[in-house]
């Protein structure tokens, strides 16, 4: 049996499919929770693969936050979201980034509540994503500071793309440094797997 899009004309098919060859009596009820289970396929036109997304634990969290070190954070100013591309590092229970001062650095200092989506896709079929709700610190204290830069520089050496040029004008440029660091409030995470 060939199988249609999911809506009310397969349903009809499926329950007239199942009636025909069915062993033992059954409940509508049961065919809905059998789609609802298995057969939102919808062709993908990959074969008949279907993607089951499902949680990753704390531990699965903290191996993809330690082993990409890129992601997008996400600040908000009156209501108005901002987000950029960052490189991060993860040590110990937090998340450092360094920077130069400019409008993410504006509105942390307004607003401290941030979102890190972190993510690592090799296709549309093999993907694992990682959200971070959590506050941002600015560090001032030099010790401090020393730490989360020696913990930035280790994932990314140049400390790209944050050490850009800010032109003043023509002749002077300038550059503030910005260091974070992260309190995790809440994480969560999904990756993609196959089923056939």
């Amino acid at each position: 049996m060939a199988l249609k899009c999911c809506h009310r004309d397969f349903v009809a098919e499926l329950l007239s499919y199942i009636e025909g060859h069915a062993q033992a009596p059954f409940r509508k009820v049961e065919v809905w929770a059998f789609v609802l289970r298995n057969v939102i396929i919808q062709t993908t036109g990959n074969g008949g693969i279907m993607i089951e997304v499902r949680e990753l634990d704390d531990e699965e969290i903290e191996d993809v936050l330690k082993r990409v070190g890129y992601g997008h954070l996400a600040v908000c100013d009156a209501g108005q979201p901002y987000v950029v591309p960052i490189h991060y590092a993860v040590d110990l229970d937090y998340i450092y980034i360094y920077t130069t001062e400019g409008k993410k650095s504006e509105i942390l200092g307004r607003n401290p509540n941030i979102c890190l989506q972190v993510e690592d896709v090799k296709d549309n079929e093999h993907w694992v994503s990682v959200i971070v709700y959590g506050e941002g610190q600015r560090l001032t204290d030099e010790a401090d500071r020393a730490d989360a830069i020696n913990a930035v520089t280790k994932v990314n050496p140049t400390l790209t793309p944050a050490v850009s040029i800010h032109w003043l004008d023509n002749w002077v440029r300038e550059n503030i440094e910005a260091v974070y660091r992260i309190v995790p409030l809440e994480l969560s995470g999904r990756r993609s797997m196959l089923r056939n």
